[in-house]
């Protein structure tokens, strides 16, 4: 008697086991429940400190931090950066983290100064496994990924002004996840944006990432 209890309860652990994965089986529970700010980042292909391109596709399958800076600017960005660095040190070891800082120079932004500039915002580090890219490129790409592709450009230029008169300094990092998709935006200079960031990366890092093949389904 015993053992045909012990066959029914078997039974019917299998039944309702089956019956969850079933019900749940398209959920996600990974899913951050960051909202999708821009789900249409364009395609991009700049140059990096080590004078490598860097395109979009670099990026697929990795949560990153982009923002904008000057090497020469001795205003808002060294707080900005010094902000970058700590989130950077936190993430340093996941694979699947990086930060991609954009100059809003190109004109005097060489690649020996941003690779200076690497070697300044690194300083202290003896090895990490997420990588921080310093890119430079043509303007228009750069300050059209900064108002159309990250929405962070706190600027309202005339829409006749000519690009080379334009000039973008902004204090917001955008967040990206795996989907190359934007997630969150934050202010680089406020404390608590900066403890909603690194809070943020976590739940994007812990997201399931589809591949380009999946996402048309």
């Amino acid at each position: 008697m015993k053992k045909k209890w012990l066959i029914y309860i078997g039974f019917f652990v299998v039944l309702l086991t089956g019956y969850f994965i079933y019900v749940f089986k398209d959920n996600d529970f990974s899913q951050s429940n960051l909202p999708v700010i821009n789900n249409n980042i364009p395609a991009f292909s700049f140059i990096n400190q080590d004078g490598k391109k860097v395109t979009e596709r670099d990026f697929e399958g990795k949560v990153y931090v982009a923002e904008y800076f000057f090497t020469t600017c001795k205003g808002i960005c060294p707080r900005m950066n010094a902000n970058m660095r700590k989130v950077f040190d936190v993430y340093k070891n996941e694979k699947e983290f990086a930060v991609l800082s954009h100059t809003c120079m190109p004109e005097t932004d060489s690649i020996p100064l941003l690779k200076a500039y690497e070697a300044k915002m690194l300083n202290g580090i003896s090895s990490h496994i997420a990588t921080w890219d310093f890119v430079t490129g043509d303007k228009t790409a750069l300050y059209n990924m900064a108002r159309h592709g990250y929405l962070i450009d706190n600027n309202k230029p005339d829409s006749v002004q000519n690009i080379s008169d334009q000039f973008i300094h902004t204090q917001f990092f955008a967040l990206v996840d795996k989907q190359t998709r934007v997630r969150g935006i934050y202010d680089g200079l406020e404390e608590k944006e900066i403890e909603k960031l690194l809070k943020d990366i976590k739940g994007l890092l812990n997201e399931k990432y589809l591949t380009r093949s999946l996402k048309g389904f």
